[in-house]
């Protein structure tokens, strides 16, 4: 006996009771092919259910049975199995009557996403003929995937022209649509409806329509969960369209997400506003100066660490003892970068005379420059003896310290090795 689907009659109805017709514990009679991998698992076959199992790019509901959690819906050989995550099977058995409630947040929320991606894919076929070939409900956005098929003097779904589409379907949102519902047998009975997308399947088919007359707004065959009427989606807004595999993917979200999508937003608005000191409308003004100062002092600091490396080095240069090989230099820096000291002892390559320590305070970071001593294999055969790590090569290493005082005992074990 197939469950009675009664998520269709009435997509409004959270609360229900239903009596239980099987209860499945583990795959041995099973009747289908999904029986989940969880060690544990339990599931429920209910007379009739509110509880939509998910299908055409919508998630399934959630809720509770008798007060166990709904973990999960699914259909398998036609027929619907609720997933509880019961630990007392003997309180659900066979023949007795259940209460269940779905989580209507979730199944308002789904509605409303969804009827919104139906409104989208009606205004992108109406138009520039592109046909929606995949749908994505995501957690933090919804995409779907649009091919311009049937208008061929467009070449690429632009941000212009999502904008359009976006203004378009908050129209029809605005409009408060009827949302209908039709039932066919026959793939020729629902070819009859002005659809925005072939049929793919033969039989027991399911058409929403979005609007009335000859040109609704949207007709196209689908399985979810919808609201009765366009209104109930609230909002749509688009954030994103790129190429994807030939086709054009748009990312939008739609319902009470959009909303608080608009809200955070908003919020990241007025905190710049307050902090440049600026209105709506001369904000990116505003922004802009505060971009150019900003780049402005990013190229002076540029000039400036360069001017203190090119000194550093001929200090440092000049320093060395050109005819002793045995030199140890050591010099520490608490403002220059470790990648402005590694530049720095790069440009000194083939003038070092014995061994150049140069030390990044702020991190205990010892950087060791030779042009005549194999600076990796001293790091590599002492750095662990003083608790530190590193390595490198024979011109460059590194070694990295947890405390100061094990540099300064590294760098004179180093003195007296190199000596």
């Amino acid at each position: 006996m197939k469950t009675i689907k009664t998520f269709e009659k009435d997509k409004y109805l959270s609360k229900l009771q239903s009596r239980i017709l099987e209860v499945y514990t583990s795959p041995e009679n099973y009747p289908g092919t999904k029986f989940p991998k969880e060690e544990n698992a339990l599931l429920v076959v209910l007379e009739e259910t509110i509880f939509f199992p998910g299908g055409g790019g919508q998630s399934c509901d959630l809720g509770t049975i008798n007060g166990f959690n709904v973990v999960k819906v699914f259909e398998d050989n036609d027929e619907i199995y609720h997933q509880l995550d019961c630990d007392s099977p003997s309180s659900i058995s066979p023949g007795t009557t259940c209460e269940m409630e779905i989580d209507w947040p979730r199944r308002f929320d789904n509605m409303q996403r969804h009827c919104g991606e139906h409104i989208l894919s009606g205004v992108c076929y109406d138009l520039w003929g592109g046909v929606n070939r995949g749908f994505h409900m995501g957690d933090d956005y919804m995409t779907i995937d649009i091919s311009l098929e049937d208008k061929p003097e467009y070449k690429e779904v632009t941000w212009d022209m999502a904008m359009e589409a976006e203004a378009a379907t908050n129209e029809i949102i605005q409009k408060d649509l009827p949302v209908i519902y039709n039932h066919f047998d026959t793939k020729s009975e629902a070819e009859k409806l002005p659809l925005r997308k072939a049929l793919s399947i033969e039989s027991d088919i399911t058409i929403v329509t979005i609007g009335e007359g000859n040109k609704p707004a949207d007709s196209v065959a689908c399985c979810g969960t919808h609201p009765s009427s366009s209104g109930q989606v609230g909002l749509l807004k688009i954030y994103k369209v790129e190429p994807n595999k030939g086709m054009y993917r748009i990312y939008f979200e739609a319902g009470g997400r959009a909303f608080e999508g608009y809200r955070k937003r908003f919020d990241v608005l007025t905190k710049l506003e307050k902090d440049l000191s600026a209105g709506f409308p001369d904000l990116m003004e505003k922004y802009g100066a505060k971009q150019d100062k900003q780049k402005e002092v990013r190229d002076r600091l540029y000039k400036l660490t360069k001017e203190v490396q090119k000194r550093e080095e001929e200090r440092i240069l000049k320093s060395f003892d050109a005819d002793d090989a045995t030199n140890i230099t050591l010099e520490e820096y608490s403002i220059l970068t470790i990648d402005d000291l590694i530049e720095m002892g790069r440009n000194m390559e083939g003038k070092i005379k014995g061994l150049l320590f140069l030390l990044h305070s702020p991190s205990h970071t010892l950087l060791l420059f030779s042009d005549e001593k194999d600076c990796g294999k001293l790091v590599k055969d002492n750095v662990e003896v003083f608790n530190g790590k590193g390595g490198g090569n024979s011109k460059f290493a590194r070694a990295i310290f947890s405390r100061p005082e094990d540099v300064d005992v590294f760098v004179d074990a180093i003195d007296k090795l190199t000596r």
